[in-house]
């Protein structure tokens, strides 16, 4: 098992092979980014279940500050990575990098107060067959060909899409980083995180590019 500390943020799902930043204020949030990087703990940034507890109304931004918001259950499975300090403002606030590496199931919690720390156990995908990888290729190159042409009026991205870096990318991976340029709905990035085969992603991706009028 694994131990790791939760970030859990409304809408916010994160996938392997990403990196997701962060820019930290709360107290306790602070307290486990420093608590992260000297146990190398890794962090997750995660989706929600439910409101726990609401932040106090009309904060202004020095109370905010100086006192912990809103309180979230997290969703079961996870994506978590070490985390990367990349910069300590005059009050305080932290600039982070999450290098989200693996998919973990939360287990049980170990810590709740004042930041979660879950015991967990990785959570990898279902074999696939031979047949299975050549469909997954198919498909990968379906998305990557939709993704070039949904980004044609911005040029940078659609020229990175189009260089060997993403034509070259292994299955898996490509069935999780696509989700660095391809964001929707957090219940809809949350189901897409629990799928089980690179298949399975890249199928609902295919699906939801479109579904995007070519004028968007």
């Amino acid at each position: 098992m694994t131990e790791i500390a939760l970030f859990p943020i409304p809408n916010c799902v994160t996938f392997p092979g990403t990196q997701y930043p962060l820019h930290v204020f709360e107290p306790r949030y602070r307290d486990m980014i420093h608590f992260c990087i000297n146990t190398q703990t890794p962090l997750a940034v995660c989706h929600v279940e439910k409101l726990l507890r609401p932040s106090k109304p009309d904060q202004d931004a020095a109370t905010a500050l100086h006192s912990n918001q809103a309180t979230y259950k997290p969703v079961t499975i996870v994506a978590a990575g070490p985390c990367h300090l990349e910069e300590t403002l005059d009050d305080g606030r932290l600039m982070i990098q999450v290098h989200i590496q693996q998919r973990y199931r939360l287990l049980d919690a170990k810590q709740s107060l004042p930041f979660m720390i879950y015991q967990c156990d990785e959570y990898h995908d279902l074999a696939i067959t031979e047949t299975d990888i050549s469909a997954g290729r198919q498909l990968q190159d379906k998305v990557l060909h939709r993704l070039i042409a949904l980004t044609a009026h911005m040029p940078e991205l659609a020229g990175e899409l189009a260089s060997p870096k993403w034509q070259q990318k292994s299955l898996e991976a490509f069935s999780f980083e696509l989700f660095s340029i391809l964001q929707m709905d957090g219940d809809a990035m949350q189901f897409i995180l629990e799928q089980r085969t690179p298949l399975d992603r890249l199928n609902t991706a295919l699906e939801i590019l479109n579904s995007i009028p070519p004028s968007l």
